[in-house]
């Protein structure tokens, strides 16, 4: 990595994690030079850590991912199919469910979704974007200070160096400081809960269907990998998550087993537990002078509904393809209109979802008798009325 004081570059992107990588290699064959700048050193993202997150992807995200060269980097075995997905209230056996569809974005499938473990999804967008000449990494250094102003972009790194840019991307995480730095707001949610993830072996077939359970205490996903593993995600109030994490293997397993009333039978405790807060961030805006927010740092969504990366993916694309048209024609890639017009494609998209996601899941985790009815007529609701089952399937294939 050459130590120049000051790096000159067309894009600077501050961070590279999924996102952050989607967008480099997206762009990249449009001609801009690119600079990601990443906190951890280069051979964290080369061989990144299994985290336990694994990643409900759409049937869009798995086009986006094949044009990007990422889809076919990822271990087939290791692509998991989701067939289906059911939602149960409380202690009632009555179930709404999203069932196999027979198309998904006009071509015949044969899955609702994908799930693949987040570590690959960072390695596969590490190497596709290694691909690309114009791609620089600046890793193992963080992001003292960002400035913008009508001509540039500037970026001051905790070793002294500059990064001087037309365009600035941040891609530095739902709690970006880059974010706060550009002097960007955003709507932040503390939900108060913890999500505790975890892979459990177990001895009946999870028919690779979608599980999620807002019992009362708690909330329990299922995410099928293969027939007998699936990943066991608890979502918690804070103040009584360690009573999941305090459990031995043994213990774990009797108490999932117990809240599943015995539906995969014999469970095993497969990997260690990881513990992500839950909060969920919407930004109030995706650009400001020569800059703009992508994946996280745009939105960070509650997961109950999957659409994470999902929309973290589409703010790639849309940037990206936006900059490629910029840079073809010679203007601007940073000018007002273009940064106005990502904006707004994006928004679109993703303040609906946002603000519904986080009322739903206010309703299904109040325990209030009025709420648990309200609770069990909504999914009834769903269940019946073509019109609004059919929109969240669309949701859900993408």
């Amino acid at each position: 990595m050459s130590q120049e004081a000051t790096i000159q570059t067309d894009v600077v992107v501050i961070g590279a994690g999924p996102a952050g990588l989607s967008f480099a290699r997206a762009a990249a064959p449009g001609g801009v030079r690119i600079t990601l700048v990443e906190r951890s050193p280069e051979s964290v993202l080369a061989e990144p850590p299994y985290d336990g997150r694994e990643i409900a992807l759409t049937h869009k995200s798995k086009e986006l991912m094949q044009h990007l060269g990422m889809w076919d980097r990822v271990p087939e075995n290791e692509i998991y199919k989701l067939k289906d997905a059911k939602v149960v209230n409380g202690t009632s056996d009555y179930q709404l469910h999203f069932p196999q569809p027979d198309r998904a974005r006009g071509k015949p499938t044969d899955t609702l979704g994908y799930l693949i473990s987040n570590h690959n999804i960072r390695r596969s967008a590490y190497e596709a974007a290694k691909t690309q000449d114009n791609i620089r990494f600046v890793c193992g250094v963080g992001v003292k200070e960002v400035k913008t102003d009508a001509d540039k972009a500037s970026v001051t790194l905790d070793d002294g160096r500059q990064i001087e840019a037309k365009l600035l991307v941040a891609a530095d995480s739902r709690f970006s400081q880059t974010r706060r730095q550009l002097g960007i707001s955003a709507d932040m949610h503390d939900f108060g809960r913890t999500v505790i993830v975890v892979r459990m072996r177990h001895t009946l077939s999870n028919n690779h269907s979608a599980f999620e359970c807002f019992h009362y205490g708690r909330t329990l996903a299922l995410l099928p990998l293969e027939e007998h593993l699936t990943n066991c995600v608890i979502t918690i109030d804070s103040h009584r998550a360690d009573s999941i994490l305090s459990l031995n293997p043994e213990e774990l397993a009797a108490d999932l087993t117990r809240q599943l009333g015995g539906r995969l039978g014999e469970m095993t405790q497969e990997s260690e537990m990881h513990t992500y807060p839950l909060v969920g961030v919407h930004a109030n805006a995706f650009s400001a002078e020569r800059s703009a927010l992508i994946g996280d740092a745009a939105v960070g969504m509650h997961p109950v509904t999957a659409h994470g990366f999902n929309l973290g993916l589409e703010s790639a694309e849309i940037l990206a393809r936006l900059v490629a048209e910029a840079a073809g024609k010679g203007k601007d890639i940073a000018s007002p209109v273009l940064l106005a017009r990502y904006q707004r494609e994006h928004m679109f998209n993703t303040r609906p979802l946002y603000h519904g996601t986080n009322m739903m899941v206010k309703l299904f985790t109040n325990e209030s008798p009025p709420a648990k009815v309200l609770r069990s007529l909504v999914l009834r609701l769903s269940n019946n009325c073509p019109p609004i089952k059919q929109a969240i399937s669309r949701q859900l294939t993408g």
